[in-house]
């Protein structure tokens, strides 16, 4: 039994230039499944994403799903990529075992909460305030920093994390602090700054972009609050749900949001191609 990638349509291209192409998967020319590789929304045409990859139910569970995915990995490779990455929903266990087999590793994982309707409390002494435009501005000169660091603690160029950087505050901010549904918070404890949040509004939820206790006072539970005062928000607002993403590894982080309720809604892996 020989299983190949028959192309359904020509190579197609985004506005920025990079590939993608939907593809029937046979096995010895009679279709199985389907697969639509890309590239990623977020770290551009060097790293494609296998955006779906589908077997009928009668050909499950004989390998065919796996040589598809090897085989998309060699058009991606033909395509210019160094690496390769999929989404993965929590629930999907044989995906999941499937893609860990093949030598994928976690990068990060979408969690959420669905959220009641009245706001948690803040611990006494806490209290959450809009920054000022001088505060907005000292404080994306250090997230954008701290973002382009941590895509250069995980094998990307510095000039790439720099430049992607740029490229999504461009994108997500496009008028600054004055950016429709962005709030941008200090938390404050007994008068003094410990922290500060940046929460998207989207039409049925919220999303934390970043979260950060100032380094002079972490290990005291400011994080926590942070996320109270992000589920506050969220809740004024009326959104219901309240999302985040986290990165493997970062143990600490992980714990808090499950101790307060998240639960992993997806996850994405990744792979080096060269």
């Amino acid at each position: 039994m020989t299983t190949t990638l028959r192309p359904t349509e020509p190579l197609q291209h985004g506005a920025d230039g990079a590939p993608s192409r939907h593809f029937q998967v046979c096995v010895n020319g009679r279709p199985v499944g389907t697969l639509h590789l890309g590239t990623s929304p977020s770290l551009g045409a060097h790293v494609a994403r296998i955006v779906d990859l589908r077997i009928e139910e009668p050909d499950r569970r004989r390998g065919r799903g796996t040589v598809a995915a090897l085989a998309a990995e060699e058009v991606a490779r033909g395509w210019g990529c160094r690496q390769i990455e999929v989404g993965v929903p929590a629930a999907a266990e044989p995906a999941l075992r499937l893609v860990t087999a093949l030598g994928y590793v976690p990068r990060n994982r979408r969690m959420e909460k669905r959220l009641g309707d009245t706001p948690p409390a803040l611990p006494a002494g806490s209290l959450g305030r809009a920054m000022t435009d001088a505060e907005f501005e000292e404080w994306l000169a250090h997230e954008s920093e701290a973002h382009a660091r941590m895509w250069i603690e995980r094998g990307m160029p510095e000039a790439e994390a720099h430049e992607k950087t740029r490229r999504d505050h461009e994108r997500l901010l496009p008028r600054g602090p004055a950016t429709e549904d962005m709030r941008f918070s200090i938390l404050e404890h007994q008068g003094t700054r410990v922290g500060t949040l940046w929460l998207a509004l989207r039409e049925d939820r919220a999303f934390v972009f970043d979260v950060e206790a100032d380094a002079a006072h972490r290990g005291r539970g400011h994080g926590r609050t942070l996320m109270l005062l992000a589920e506050s928000q969220t809740i004024a607002a009326g959104r219901p749900v309240l999302g985040l993403t986290v990165f493997a590894g970062n143990t600490p982080a992980e714990r808090l949001y499950a101790s307060l309720g998240y639960e992993t809604v997806s996850c994405i892996l990744h792979k080096n191609l060269i």
